[in-house]
This record gives C-alpha cells, structure tokens and sequence, in this order.
C-alpha cells in the first residue's frame, strides 16, 4: 500500500485521590497519511469514569493543507445512543447533518465567515493534532484559537451538532518524554481556560497540558487536567 497507516493506544487514568493510577478509560487509534499529503485520524474512546459511561467513534479527514475536509461521529452514552453525525467543511461553511434521540433528525449549514484554526473533535489523538497550527518558530507563546466543535461537553457526550468556539493554546517549549510506548522528543502546550473557552458543566475548564510528537504526525504522547479533573492520558501502545 502507498499509504502509512500509525496505530496506537492511548490509557485514560485517574489521579484523584484514592483512585491515583486507576484506569478510567481508553483510545484505540489509527492516523492514515496519503502520498497526497491527506490524513484521516481514526478513533475509539472509552470513558468508564464517571458516571455516564461514554463510547464514541470518530473518523476525521483533512487536506493537504491540513483543513478539515470531513468528519463522521457516533455516540453512546450510559450504554444508550446519544446520537451520530455527519459534517462536512466547505471553503466558506460547514454543514452538519445529525441524529439523536433528543434532538430528532437535524440539518445545519453555517458560515465560516473567513479563516479558522480548526475543529475540536474530542478524541485526546484530535487534542494534539490541533495543536499544529502554533508557530513553534516563534518559540513559547501563546495565542486564541477560532476554532468549531460538535460538542461544548468536555466529553462530548451529547448529540453532535456546528458549534463555534475559542480556546487560548500555549506552545511552551520542547521537551524529551518516556511512556510506556518510548521516548520521544516532543513539544509541550497547555489548553488554557483562561478566556472562558473551555468549560464544563463544573464551570471553567482547568489547564490541560500535553505532549506532542515533534514531527509531521503530532502525536499524543502524556499529558492531563488537574483543578476538580484529576485526570491524565498516556501513550501506551504505538505500531508503525
């Protein structure tokens, strides 16, 4: 085959007190690069903690240019169908057609309005492949992402539909990081809820920290959210 294909598990643990290195969840992945210079990221995410449980698959393709071209969801929440979707980004919108059992069949078409930086997928693989639109030339800085979800849930476990967002992403710097996987020079960026564009049904969203491959595939490598989260993410599995 012309095309590579990367697989990977990502484990999902807790460090909350008294449930310190717990797993609490799992992301099974597959990130496809064409000669074209195409990707599709594929993924499965398990949340088992807390309650309701979440199960979502995702399937995300993006241009050469790295824009987002399509993107295809399906959800369980509680072991229950929340809902599946559809989206595709046009040169000036994005078009949503969705179904769940709390919204019926629903059909969106919004503008884009000129340039964004991206859409926020959920799964963590989508998390650190976002983070490619930072200009680590300038060296650590931090600037406001325009960006679109299908969720404003921080596990985004409701039915899929367009909503529109901004986040502040810091690039700190790099970083060489041991997972169980191996060691990879990375670079490290933090989520920032400081502008209210990350948010929970807890309120602001804490600081999520990550550690990204430094090279054209931007891989997830360890990282987490502290504050009443508690939670952190690690790349335990790689096939090449």
């Amino acid at each position: 085959m012309q095309h590579q294909t990367i697989r990977g598990k990502i484990l999902y643990t807790s460090r909350k007190p008294g449930r310190e290195g717990q797993e609490r969840g799992r992301e099974h992945f597959a990130m496809t690069r064409h000669t074209d210079g195409k990707v599709t990221i594929r993924a499965q995410c398990e949340i088992d903690e807390p309650d309701p449980a979440v199960l979502r698959d995702a399937i995300y393709s993006l241009d050469e240019n790295g824009r987002p071209m399509d993107l295809h969801l399906r959800l369980t929440v509680g072991d229950r169908f929340m809902g599946s979707g559809w989206f595709r980004f046009a040169e000036d919108f994005i078009e949503c057609e969705s179904y769940g059992p709390s919204i019926g069949r629903l059909s969106q078409k919004m503008p884009t309005g000129g340039f964004f930086d991206g859409f926020g997928t959920h799964p963590i693989i989508g998390d650190a492949y976002i983070c490619r639109v930072m200009d680590v030339a300038r060296g650590p800085h931090k600037r406001k992402l325009r960006i679109f979800l299908p969720s404003v849930d921080h596990r985004g476990a409701t039915p899929p539909q367009i909503i529109e967002s901004s986040i502040t992403l810091e690039y700190v710097g790099e970083e060489e990081t041991t997972t169980p996987a191996g060691t990879f020079a990375c670079r490290r960026f933090r989520f920032l809820g400081e502008d209210g564009g990350m948010v929970s049904k807890d309120g602001e969203h804490p600081t999520y920290d990550m550690w990204v491959t430094a090279d054209e595939h931007s891989l997830f490598v360890k990282g987490g959210v502290g504050g009443y989260m508690q939670t952190w993410y690690e790349l335990v599995e790689l096939e090449r």
